[in-house]
């Protein structure tokens, strides 16, 4: 295989006319350049150069190869600048999953980016049971934040790096339209209508058991499985219903938020990272979204 730094110091000897002015340019000595000269001649079997006493001339194979270098190198350099290319994309470029009422905070964080930094964050959106599976081997994820309600049915594999985002408490929403049920004891609100998530799901689930604690069947005016409609609907007045810090962001005067102390429950969120994805600027934005 030639060298390129061989063709390389080919094309600086043809051009310029000499190997003392070529090695001035390339930091090489003359005897330096007459020794890798010699090494391309012996490697490809040809004479490059006519030497005498006085001067080193190029043969015309020497300028039908220089010829060729050229276009070889300006090669090498394109291959080379598209791996930088692809290397410092694939650096900048986060690929994070997060559930849907996550988003507003993702939105406050991103703000705070640089552009150049905030265009190399993707972002897909959807239920923690829906984001895992995208962090298996192959998966096109990086890292996904995802909540888990006391011990609810969520899994993911084991070589997942787990890491603590933060604890968001419910909270009993209200019409405002509503009469005033303060102190909000459980037996009062058994008789509401209640919007709550489709069966099955992990809010549903806990749903279920703070009333199975209390040993209370409510009645079911929706079912809905995003906190932003929830919001709307209870201040549509449909019904009453619990939501999370998170998800409550930017409320409106027509609801009532209550913070019973006979609630007292939170979901944990945490993110989980693909330990090969794991980078520094990674780190950094599950960092700024702490709570």
């Amino acid at each position: 295989m030639l060298k390129p730094e061989h063709l390389r110091t080919l094309r600086e000897v043809i051009q310029l006319g000499s190997f003392a002015a070529a090695a001035n340019r390339l930091g090489y000595t003359s005897s330096a350049v007459s020794q890798q000269m010699a090494a391309l001649e012996k490697k490809i079997g040809v004479r490059l150069f006519e030497r005498s006493a006085h001067s080193v001339l190029p043969t015309s194979a020497a300028e039908v190869l220089a010829r060729h270098a050229e276009i070889v190198l300006v090669d090498i350099e394109r291959m080379i600048a598209s791996v930088q290319a692809v290397h410092r994309g694939s650096e900048r470029q986060i690929r994070l999953g997060v559930f849907p009422s996550l988003v507003d905070r993702l939105a406050g964080v991103l703000r705070q980016m640089e552009p150049a930094d905030r265009a190399g964050v993707r972002i897909s959106v959807a239920e923690s049971s829906q984001l895992i599976p995208h962090l298996g081997a192959g998966g096109e994820m990086d890292a996904a934040i995802v909540y888990q309600v006391g011990n609810s049915g969520l899994s993911w594999p084991s070589a997942l790096s787990r890491r603590w985002i933060a604890e968001d408490r419910y909270k009993l929403v209200l019409p405002a339209s509503w009469p005033d049920l303060s102190p909000y004891r459980a037996e009062q609100l058994v008789d509401l209508p209640w919007i709550v998530h489709h069966p099955a799901s992990s809010d549903a689930s806990f749903f279920e058991s703070v009333f199975a604690r209390w040993a209370l069947h409510p009645r079911v005016a929706c079912h809905s499985d995003d906190f932003k409609i929830t919001m709307t609907l209870v201040e549509a007045g449909v019904g009453a219903a619990f939501v999370t810090d998170l998800a409550l962001a930017g409320y409106g005067p027509g609801v009532v938020v209550a913070d019973v102390p006979w609630l007292n429950t939170s979901r944990s969120i945490f993110a989980l990272v693909r330990p090969d994805r794991e980078t520094a600027r990674l780190q950094a934005l599950l960092d700024a979204l702490e709570i």
